[in-house]
């Protein structure tokens, strides 16, 4: 009997829920795909390689997950794209049961159909908004939650506030760890009121990006880290001072002095939203 291989991912304009993505393929890695919207890359996958991580806030999440307690881990990943860090959990921790929000249903279809969404074992993919989605949730129920959800180049301001951050820890257990990407740019306005929003709710808080993004040099993406139980703040400023993406790692009186005078975003708050320039994405 001769075993058909099923097709590989075709390259091109797809219609989704809400406008239109390209899936594009890396000419220097064949196995990598990216998915980009309106000129933005929004998802980069190697569907031979879940560990090869290509944009560089996403190594930084990485960084992070490696440090969490050895073993498997229940994972809450709102935002989803082409499900990049689900994937490497599913092959850095075996075992490990995730659930991904994506309120856009014909991109999920997308990703199933071109890029072996259905090889990630014990995912599940929940056609929800962020909110929607971590309210149905039970208490205590993840070691991880995972917010990397855009809308275009910026984060969606329902899930920065007050109201939202106490959701994510009531879903989180007492030991579970948020990580959250944000970007911004000069003035890192925006991301100093989301620090200020994860710090009222997580008693323990780090900051990690590349020092120019981190002193609003120009814009791009700063990766927060929060818990309610002390990070291993040495062990990652060790690692992203000296791994493949060099970063600062920010915490304690560093991190309070960066914050200071900025205010929490509440529900309804009005608020300035980074919008990156131009010449960003080419």
């Amino acid at each position: 009997m001769i075993r058909r291989e099923p097709p590989g991912p075709m390259p091109g304009r797809y219609p989704v829920s809400f406008g239109e993505v390209d899936l594009l393929g890396d000419l220097d890695r064949p196995s990598g795909w990216v998915i980009s919207k309106d000129g933005v890359p929004q998802s980069y996958v190697d569907l031979e390689d879940p560990t090869y991580l290509d944009f560089e806030y996403v190594q930084l999440m990485a960084v992070v997950i490696d440090l969490l307690p050895e073993g498997p881990l229940d994972a809450v990943h709102v935002g989803g794209c082409a499900c990049t860090v689900p994937r490497y959990v599913a092959a850095t921790r075996p075992g490990s049961r995730q659930i991904v929000a994506e309120p856009d249903g014909g991109l999920v279809q997308l990703v199933r159909d071109q890029l072996r969404l259905k090889s990630v074992p014990r995912l599940k993919v929940r056609v929800l908004d962020g909110r929607t989605a971590t309210a149905s949730l039970p208490d205590a129920s993840a070691d991880l939650v995972v917010l990397d959800a855009f809308s275009g180049a910026t984060m969606p301001i329902d899930l920065a506030t007050t109201e939202y951050m106490g959701d994510v820890a009531r879903v989180l257990r007492s030991s579970g760890t948020l990580l959250a990407n944000v970007a911004d740019g000069k003035g890192l306005a925006f991301a100093r009121r989301l620090l200020a929003t994860i710090g009222g709710t997580f008693g323990h808080m780090t900051l990690l990006a590349d020092p120019g993004v981190m002193r609003g040099r120009r814009f791009g993406n700063l990766i927060i880290a929060a818990s309610r139980t002390e990070l291993p703040y040495a062990d990652l400023t060790r690692r992203t001072a000296g791994g493949l993406t060099r970063a600062r790692c920010l915490y304690g009186e560093e991190l309070v002095k960066f914050v200071a005078g900025s205010p929490p975003l509440r529900d309804g708050d009005p608020v300035v939203i980074p919008v990156p320039p131009p010449e960003v994405f080419g």
